[in-house]
Formats: structure tokens, C-alpha cells, sequence
């Protein structure tokens, strides 16, 4: 089996390599931040790294899940990164995966230059939960030739229940931007509406007796409302200050295509705003309560 490199053990990506290492694959991790996912991994057999370089020099697949565009750049093209890794080791074979949520714009350059020294990168972002991604549920959105998608299949299917192709690399990273586009604007207006309808005597609860179930209601909503009604904070973990960078990216990407984007660019001020205040390290749904703040209202 391919001997597998991953960086980024955050939310997603510690459940997402304890899925491989599970799978009987060969893991060399580098560390995140937090030291107790490394131990868990190292407890059940992986291999730690001291830095990126190892990883392109020691692996066949390697793996990324981090924050955004400059933790990938960085990981990459850093002094000590992957592609330095692989040239001293004369490695013409490795293939990069990035299961971050990235600029398409980077993601298309650097697979350009990564080329040219015989490396391989795909864009493989993640639709799904942490919980999901325990589980091995995750969706992979992949950009990427349809001969490097096969070659790395196996180890998507160790932790994507759904492998979805869209096209070539970057297209990964785009359909990720307009999907988490739909989503946290779904999350805007939520915010909105229920400060509205406090304002005008309606509770969440009501508001909540007209939309659940009706054609309104989706994943995203009950997740939501799992917050909203039950103060589960656990139930959508995912940042506010994630959903600005993000909708960052899809308000930049559309610019970048000369496409007028009023709405884009409107719901990423609302998480920008969010985000400026120090709220960053809160969850989405909380939005809410910030939103309702604002007009010296609580929805608790």
C-alpha cells in the first residue's frame, strides 16, 4: 500500500486520518497545533514527521486539510515544504491531495508548477461534519484527471462515503466555494430573519413551526436549529471566522471572473463584521444570537 502524508489535523482532518490509518495505510502525520490528535494517531501506529519536507520526501499521497490558501502555499513552497522534501529525495511520482477549502485561482497555479518537478496536485475539499468525518461519511469534491483520481481512490473511499469528480483540478475548490456560498448564505439570512421576526413578536420557536418540514427545511436549517432551539453548540461546528475566509474567496473568485456579485459580497461583510468583533472563534449558528445582540435582543 502507498505510504500516506497528512498535515492538518484540525476538526476535519484528524478524523480523516485516523479513516486511512484504519484502512491499513502506512501514515506519516506532521503535527497540528494541538498535540492529542497526534498522540491518538501515533497511539494506533502512525509516524511523526518534524516537517513538510519529510513528508514529500518520505510519501506516495500526501494529504493537506488546513485553514486556506496561505497555509497551503506555505506547506508547499516553504523552505522546509513538500516540494523541497521531493526534490531532495528526487521523487517524481508524489501526488498532493488538498482537502482544504482553497483559492482555485492558487490551487490551478501551483499544480502548473508543481508539474514541472514530476509532483501531482488534485483538489479534493470536504462536504460533511467533523462527526461525519469520524465516521468515514465525508463527501470528496475532486478536481483532478480522471488516471491520478483513480490512483488515489482507495484512500478517498477509507473516509468519503461520496466521491464526487467535477473536473479538472480546481474545479474541486470552485464547486466547494459555491456550495459553502450557498450555505453561509443560508446562515445570513437565518440570522436575519429571526432577528426580524423577535423584533415583531415572533419566537424561534414559531418561526421554527412554519419552516421545519416545509420545502425551506434542509441539513443545513436542522443543524442550525439544533443551536438555535437547543443551545447544542456542537451541532454545526464551523467557525465564523471560516465562513468569512470562505466567502471571501467565492466574493474574490467571482470578481476575478468579471461577475457582478451584490449578494457574495454582502453576506461575506455580515461574517466579516462577525469576525472583526472577536467573534471568530464562535460557530456559524451563533450568528444568530450576534445578529440579535446587535438590536439589544436574545433569541435564548
Amino acid at each position: 500500500m502507498p505510504t500516506i502524508g497528512f498535515a492538518g489535523l484540525g476538526l476535519m482532518g484528524a478524523g480523516i486520518a485516523r479513516n486511512i490509518l484504519k484502512a491499513g495505510h502506512p501514515l506519516k502525520a506532521l503535527a497540528h497545533r494541538n498535540r492529542q490528535p497526534i498522540e491518538a494517531l501515533l497511539a494506533e501506529g502512525a509516524t511523526e514527521v518534524d516537517d513538510a519536507a519529510a513528508l514529500g520526501a518520505e510519501c506516495d499521497i500526501v494529504f493537506l486539510c488546513v485553514t486556506g490558501a496561505p497555509q497551503v502555499e506555505a506547506l508547499i513552497d516553504g523552505e522546509d515544504g513538500i516540494r523541497a522534501g521531493a526534490r531532495r529525495a528526487n521523487r517524481q511520482d508524489l501526488v498532493i491531495v488538498d482537502c482544504s477549502t482553497s483559492e482555485p485561482t492558487l490551487t490551478r497555479r501551483l499544480a502548473e508548477s508543481l508539474a514541472a518537478d514530476g509532483i501531482t496536485l488534485i483538489d479534493a475539499p470536504l462536504g460533511g461534519t467533523p462527526t461525519q468525518a469520524d465516521a468515514g461519511e465525508l463527501q470528496a469534491i475532486v478536481g483532478a484527471d480522471k488516471a491520478t483520481l483513480d490512483k488515489v481512490r482507495p484512500v478517498l473511499e477509507s473516509w468519503a462515503a461520496k466521491i464526487l469528480h467535477v473536473g479538472p483540478v480546481g474545479a474541486g475548490h470552485t464547486m466547494k466555494l459555491l456550495n459553502n456560498f450557498l450555505a453561509m448564505g443560508y446562515g445570513a439570512i437565518f440570522a436575519e430573519a429571526l432577528t426580524i421576526g423577535a423584533k415583531a413578536g415572533i419566537t424561534p420557536q414559531t418561526f421554527d413551526s412554519v419552516i421545519r418540514g416545509s420545502r425551506m427545511d434542509s441539513g443545513f436549517y436542522r443543524t442550525f436549529f439544533q443551536y438555535v432551539l437547543e443551545r447544542d453548540r456542537n451541532a454545526h461546528r464551523f467557525t465564523l471566522a471560516n465562513a468569512h475566509k470562505d466567502t471571501r474567496y467565492l466574493a474574490s473568485l467571482a470578481e476575478a471572473m468579471n461577475v457582478e456579485a451584490g449578494v457574495a459580497r454582502a453576506v461575506r461583510d455580515l461574517y466579516a463584521s462577525a469576525e472583526s468583533q472577536g467573534d471568530g472563534d464562535r460557530f456559524v449558528p451563533e450568528l444568530s444570537d450576534i445578529i440579535a445582540a446587535r438590536h439589544q435582543l436574545s433569541l435564548a
